[in-house]
């Protein structure tokens, strides 16, 4: 009888073991699906700026790397996931941010990505509300995808692209490098 209730409390105990992850007050799932890819959380952190936190950002790969090159130039399936958590973002600072990270991410060679800068800007347009979910997934055969709140914004075409948006977090010259170590999964 022992080893049945063992046995027992066991299974439950996994069963019930988190498929999220909470971070800087936003919970996050451990696992997310996207055009028929599932996507295993990375690793996760929040972007502070003035110490203050402004969203919590998730990595999601096919598998776990830590390596930010391979990542941001690889042709695989993957998701960058932005959780508001601060009343202080505005569209205008998002767009302000986005265009910097851009300039960063590239060495200040936007001008290959101009129209999809653009394009990718203007999902960013509408008001920005505290809790505000943006999922920034790349599908091969497709793009980028964006998505608010769960409803798609819209497609961008291009693996360079690509290149150049997942810099913004993972480059040399990341948004926030602690950010960029967490979703790394090197906290």
């Amino acid at each position: 009888m022992k080893k049945v209730f063992l046995l027992l409390f066991a299974i439950t105990t996994f069963a019930s073991a988190p498929a999220q992850t909470i971070v800087g007050g936003a919970t996050l799932p451990n696992t997310v699906s996207f055009e028929g890819e599932k996507l295993i959380l990375n690793g996760a952190g929040v972007r502070e700026k003035f110490w203050m936190d402004m969203y919590a950002g998730a990595l999601y790969l096919t598998s776990k790397s830590s390596d930010a090159k391979e990542i941001v130039n690889s042709n695989n399936p993957g998701a960058i996931k932005l959780h508001i958590v601060s009343n202080l973002i505005t569209s205008d600072k998002m767009i302000s941010a986005i265009n910097e990270g851009f300039e960063n991410s590239t060495n200040g060679k936007t001008e290959a990505f101009s129209s999809e800068i653009e394009k990718f800007i203007s999902y960013f347009e509408e008001q920005i509300n505290k809790e505000d979910v943006f999922d920034i997934v790349y599908i091969p055969s497709k793009g980028v995808l964006v998505y608010k709140n769960g409803t798609q914004k819209g497609i961008i075409k291009g693996l360079e692209f690509k290149k150049a948006l997942f810099g913004i977090w993972l480059s040399d010259k990341p948004a926030d490098k602690k950010l960029k170590q967490a979703m790394l999964g090197m906290k």
